[in-house]
């Protein structure tokens, strides 16, 4: 990939076909993620009624949909009270589904914009931003899932089973902090 450059408002990049397979899958697989939290919501006759949507009250037991949704209100980790367990409840069902359905719109904007085959990607300031937002939901998630850590080394031993996967992770960093610095020239 050549690295993101600003051309007027836009921001451009090329993509080799097998970094749009990587983007495109990544995003996709994250999106899936999502989509099957969003479709575990309760439906209840007055989210029909009201149009208003409510969410799960408890958290994913998945890590990486965890760190993806994470609670809305922090918790004494020691003694939470049960005012704070009840606000917290009550903060995720009433906020997970606009945060959900904003995540899954950030991942269309990405598949629709980058061509399958890869080529030129040619983003408006909005997709920029829905891009950075995906890519910062991708690296998330494919953190976790590889347990990457502040003190990590950049490499891994070749026999360690994350190793190529960190490559693809620090790439998709590389992708992401181009896109935020075409974004500020």
């Amino acid at each position: 990939m050549r690295g993101w450059r600003r051309k007027g408002d836009n921001v451009l990049a090329g993509f080799e076909q097998q970094e749009a397979a990587v983007v495109r899958g990544l995003v996709s697989q994250v999106e899936d993620m999502l989509r099957a939290r969003a479709e575990e919501a309760p439906q209840d006759e007055l989210s029909e009624l009201t149009g208003i949507r409510t969410g799960p009250s408890e958290g994913p037991d998945d890590p990486v949909l965890g760190r993806l949704l994470p609670d809305f209100h922090r918790l004494d980790p020691d003694n939470p009270s049960k005012e704070e367990l009840d606000s917290a409840a009550a903060l995720r069902s009433l906020h997970e589904p606009e945060v959900l359905e904003a995540k899954v719109g950030v991942a269309a904007v990405v598949m629709r914009t980058l061509p399958p085959e890869g080529g030129e990607v040619r983003l408006s300031p909005e997709q920029a931003d829905a891009w950075l937002s995906a890519l910062n939901d991708v690296r998330i998630a494919l953190g976790t899932a590889l347990d990457v850590t502040e003190d990590m080394p950049d490499e891994l031993p070749e026999e360690d089973p994350r190793s190529p996967h960190l490559g693809v992770y620090h790439w998709l960093t590389w992708v992401q902090e181009s896109l935020v610095q075409a974004l500020a020239e």
